[in-house]
């Protein structure tokens, strides 16, 4: 790597560690702050990250990057004022990870493809913590997320479809155990069913290659953007929404799918 380039990387790193060290010391707000008061202005912060992915922004990733990147210094200095670790450890942590993780190209282990390298992942991450698989799913993700999750786990270690079309059998189960559930009114057996149902629409995204949390944002989108366009065009019309008939909203919807194809 240039050197000119190297050397401004590791100046601008500097920088960054002696301004948080000036916060910490003369800021208030930045005095006050601990792991705790941390913890939920960091899960936003990366909520807003993977909104500027989604939107496909440079900067604005550019930018949430930047944010995130200070949390871990942030916190890494607490941990230096503890006297529990500090960035140095942070990123040795990391680079031994990654070094042991990645045995076929650090070491001498094969691994012919992307599928081989996560299963080679799960197997050396059990081996290191001495846990059992699905210990290292956090409880806190959302449940969307967490699915996809457990199920990429436990294909780690061999758990999965041996074909991608047997789990349509399985969706088609599901909804049928939750379409009997429904007509007997039994609340909180459809609910439990509803689970099932999703979390095997999550398996089957994952096995074709879809992720199931980009998927649905995407609709989510989608929909918000269609909807949006029903609600200005009323507007327009000088009519109201709760006024008019659902055959009326239709004959927009149509118009905004339309719309979007342009």
């Amino acid at each position: 790597m240039n050197c000119h380039i190297m050397d401004k990387r590791l100046t601008t790193f500097k920088r960054l560690l002696d301004i948080m060290d000036e916060l910490r010391e003369k800021c208030p707000w930045d005095r006050k702050q601990t792991f705790e008061s941390l913890r939920n202005l960091t899960i936003e912060e990366t909520y807003e990250l993977a909104d500027a992915i989604s939107r496909n922004n440079p900067d604005d990733i550019k930018g949430e990057l930047g944010d995130l990147l200070l949390h871990i210094v942030f916190y890494s200095k607490i941990g230096s004022e503890i006297k529990e670790f500090d960035i140095s450890d942070v990123a040795e942590a990391i680079n031994s990870k990654l070094i042991s993780r990645h045995p076929h190209v650090f070491g001498d282990t094969d691994a012919a493809n992307e599928e081989e390298v996560k299963q080679n992942w799960e197997h050396l991450k059990i081996q290191e913590s001495d846990r059992n698989v699905l210990s290292g799913v956090p409880s806190s993700l959302p449940a969307l997320i967490k699915a996809n999750r457990i199920q990429d786990k436990v294909r780690g270690v061999g758990f999965d479809w041996e074909e991608q079309h047997q789990i349509w059998d399985k969706v088609m189960e599901e909804i049928s155990e939750l379409r009997d559930e429904i007509d007997k009114h039994e609340s909180k057996k459809v609910e439990a069913e509803f689970g099932d149902l999703f979390f095997s629409l999550v398996n089957a995204a994952r096995l074709y290659g879809v992720d199931p949390e980009n998927a649905l944002e995407k609709t989510n989108q989608k929909f918000m953007k269609r909807f949006g366009y029903l609600e200005e065009k009323t507007i327009k019309a000088g009519k109201s929404l709760k006024e008019m008939s659902l055959d009326e909203m239709n004959v927009i919807w149509e118009e905004a799918k339309q719309f979007d194809k342009k």
